[in-house]
């Protein structure tokens, strides 16, 4: 399965397909929606430590990101960070959570757009975005703007994406199992065989 993931990766088709997302007006508007959405669920939150919080945000980004691909998930993102200070201006705007609001939608894009959401898939995203984005840039982020050293957010974070990571791949895999015939007959996602959501 990850060399599937690899192999439509580094295709010439992939790409050029996510390319021409931007010049569809339907994914642009997905895209507006995607980030309006997130940015809300985002401003309601469990609050776990000092500057780490619970959301269901991801929800809304994962599914987003699905449909108009890595490309447009970057304008997405950046969207979603500059909607999400707006709707909480008391926040304080820092140009490194604007990059990894962009970065995990670009890796959303990446492992879902044009592809089958196997639980080993989303495990895989999932790894990447919770470890690399929020506990590696995050904790970085986080020891620039509040003054104490990386290690103190790092383990926090850790610990905090560590217990996430179940609940969020089994939200995510009960979501697409729910929601993929549905957008397959809307006509928003090619059909395949089969509608069950396939085992990793």
């Amino acid at each position: 399965m990850l060399q599937n993931v690899r192999s439509s990766f580094l295709s010439p088709a992939y790409w050029a397909a996510a390319a021409a997302e931007l010049k569809r007006p339907r994914s642009l508007v997905l895209a507006g929606l995607t980030a309006a959405l997130s940015a809300v669920l985002s401003s309601v939150y469990i609050p776990v430590g000092l500057n780490l919080r619970v959301t269901a945000a991801f929800l809304a980004v994962a599914f987003g990101s699905m449909l108009f691909g890595p490309v447009v998930g970057l304008f997405a993102g950046l969207a979603s960070d500059l909607v999400g200070y707006v709707l909480s201006p008391g926040g304080v705007f820092f140009p490194g959570y604007t990059f990894s609001s962009m970065l995990a939608f670009f890796l959303y894009g990446l492992f879902l757009y044009r592809s089958r959401p196997t639980v080993l898939r989303i495990l895989l995203m999932k790894l990447l975005i919770n470890y690399g984005v929020h506990v590696g840039l995050g904790s970085l982020w986080s020891s620039i703007l509040y003054g104490k050293g990386y290690s103190y957010f790092f383990a926090r974070s850790l610990l905090k994406n560590t217990i996430l990571l179940p609940l969020e791949v089994a939200a995510l895999a009960a979501v697409f199992h729910a929601l993929l015939p549905l957008l397959r007959r809307q006509g928003l996602l090619p059909e395949r065989g089969g509608k069950k959501l396939p085992p990793a």
